[in-house]
């Protein structure tokens, strides 16, 4: 009587989707784990500024409209400058942090650079991954600027333009994301506070959140200095497909200006990340 003798399974041979897919999948956990710390870091703010500007303000008699009286009301100007604020920050802030522990104390980058796949595309996927928690980001903080405002304060939106609404929320969570990546692979982490006094702090107060770029007429000086902020360019893009009544910046500008600048960002990303794994 012959016996079959069942030979094993070949082992599985890692490539470099397959890598890349497992370290993406990692990334999810992770999110789904930290969604509810998450979800109250991202919404605290906007909240709060909504809720000040849009609800207490007009009840104490002192709400802004943006364009006087027949004009639209100031939460219709912060419905796209909140979101493309949450994108932004949410994105930075989402791989800044996790890389400065990565390359200091906890030294976890070296198991990382380990893994079969190139490390300029491990830059790409931290990336991708920080991208993704941006535009959950700026979801999450819709209903927040939709719908809490004064009697007669509600902002008029409605999404003019599908394609552009995507690619800029997409592209720009990318291009805060890979800017982030370069920040967290230059800067000493034992500054880390000058990050808030001196790049984020500003880039939200002077990024077109509160008013749109053509506001800033009278002040020619600060609106051409504006021009080097990148959020100025996601809240003009996120106005012109949502509140397309305000005056915004021409839609070549801010693709232009979103699309060449993530390219950019990432390609010194990439150098900057790989030089410092390497050393």
């Amino acid at each position: 009587m012959s016996t079959t003798v069942l030979a094993p399974p070949p082992p599985a041979r890692a490539t470099v989707p397959r890598t890349f897919a497992a370290m993406m999948a990692r990334e999810a956990r992770v999110m789904r784990k930290n969604f509810l710390s998450t979800f109250v870091r991202v919404l605290v703010q906007p909240v709060m500024f909504v809720f000040v500007f849009a609800y207490v303000l007009p009840k104490l008699g002192g709400g802004a409209m943006a364009g006087g009286p027949g004009g639209p009301s100031f939460s219709t100007i912060l419905v796209p400058g909140l979101v493309g604020s949450s994108i932004i920050m949410q994105a930075m802030m989402a791989v800044i942090f996790p890389l400065m522990m990565e390359l200091t104390w906890q030294k976890s980058i070296t198991d990382r650079a380990l893994a079969p796949v190139p490390i300029p595309l491990l830059a790409a996927q931290k990336i991708i991954a920080a991208a993704a928690q941006g535009l959950i980001g700026g979801l999450l903080v819709f209903p927040a600027v939709l719908f809490i405002h004064a009697d007669g304060q509600s902002p008029e939106v409605h999404v003019d333009n599908w394609p552009v609404l995507i690619l800029v929320m997409v592209a720009g969570s990318l291009m805060s994301a890979a800017g982030g990546l370069l920040l967290g692979t230059i800067m000493n982490p034992q500054k880390v506070q000058v990050l808030f006094a001196m790049v984020l702090l500003p880039m939200t107060m002077l990024g077109c959140v509160y008013y749109p770029w053509s506001a800033l007429d009278d002040i020619r000086w600060l609106q051409i200095a504006s021009l080097f902020n990148p959020l100025v360019y996601v809240s003009e893009g996120l106005r012109s497909a949502l509140t397309p009544n305000i005056p915004h910046m021409p839609a070549w500008a801010f693709l232009l200006a979103i699309v060449g600048g993530t390219v950019l960002l990432a390609w010194a990303a990439t150098r900057t990340f790989t030089r410092r794994v390497l050393t």
